[in-house]
């Protein structure tokens, strides 16, 4: 009797081991790599994956630095690079200048994204790197993501989704990794914090950022401070809410002091996407 062959199931979800294989082969494939590093958990993961896969001599870290860029985060996307003997490049991206970024439009992030993957294209160009590429993850899908557009014309890859890999998948194999990041809250770019319409400004951006290093000094973790205008709306963690009434007139006087008159709380708290809320758009995949 002939011994039966089982077939596999296509239809299982893949494990983590099979995306991380995946993601291998997908850098294997680059060969060469210049990576879209902001010091965020994806970020940070890709370009300590991508070393650890094409060695140090094909992978090249490049951060955008601007006003709406927190210093933390530069701080963060400088010593995980040292650390882990990911190869850094600093470069200066001028998003603020272009009027149709600091109208603050709900595509706001297209013509951040463009001068962003404008200045890797040409890194990676002078560098002879195969392939620029970007840390969106599986997870992006859900979320509005106009900056897609932007990478799709310039050609910019994500092998994180392509590998099928979910913020939390990141999560749990940067704590294999030893990635100090793996629990980092997310922390997009300060603009992030204005609603659409309001205008980017350096002195805004300044603002938020002044207020949100407050409220770390005062160990909140994760929270988001919105401008709108005069006042400030606080999303914090509802885990979080009994800390800021025990804390609330030094909460006051620290969100204060980055100029807003008022502090408001959200009693919805910090939610992932509030930004693009009333929007109701979907992400159409990531850049090929």
């Amino acid at each position: 009797m002939s011994e039966s062959i089982a077939t596999p199931d296509v239809t299982a979800p893949l494990t983590l081991e099979r995306k991380l294989a995946r993601l291998g082969d997908l850098l294997f494939e680059f060969g060469s790599v210049c990576i879209g590093y902001s010091g965020g958990v994806d970020s940070v993961f890709l370009a300590a994956r991508a070393v650890q896969v094409l060695g140090a001599a094909n992978v090249l870290a490049v951060t955008g630095r601007s006003a709406s860029v927190p210093e933390a985060q530069l701080h963060t996307a400088r010593e995980c690079a040292r650390q882990f003997g990911i190869p850094h490049l600093e470069v200066e991206t001028h998003e603020l200048a272009d009027p149709h970024y600091a109208a603050n439009p709900a595509n706001r992030c297209y013509f951040c994204k463009h001068e962003l993957w404008r200045v890797l294209a040409i890194v990676s160009a002078d560098r002879g790197l195969s392939m620029v590429v970007d840390g969106s993850n599986a997870d992006d899908a859900q979320d509005y993501r106009p900056g897609q557009a932007a990478a799709r014309e310039y050609g910019v890859r994500s092998p994180l989704w392509d590998a099928q890999l979910t913020k939390q998948d990141i999560r749990v194999a940067s704590h294999q990794l030893g990635l100090p990041t793996w629990d980092q809250p997310s922390s997009p770019c300060l603009a992030s914090r204005l609603p659409y319409g309001l205008s980017v400004t350096p002195a805004r951006l300044h603002q938020v950022e002044r207020a949100e290093a407050e409220l770390r000094m005062l160990e909140f973790r994760e929270f988001r401070v919105r401008h709108h205008g005069s006042a400030a709306r606080l999303e914090l963690a509802p885990v979080e809410f009994e800390r800021v009434g025990q804390l609330r007139t030094g909460v006051c006087r620290a969100v204060r002091a980055a100029g807003f008159e008022r502090v408001l709380l959200d009693l919805e708290g910090y939610r992932r996407g509030a930004l693009n809320e009333t929007l109701k758009l979907v992400n159409t995949g990531p850049a090929v």
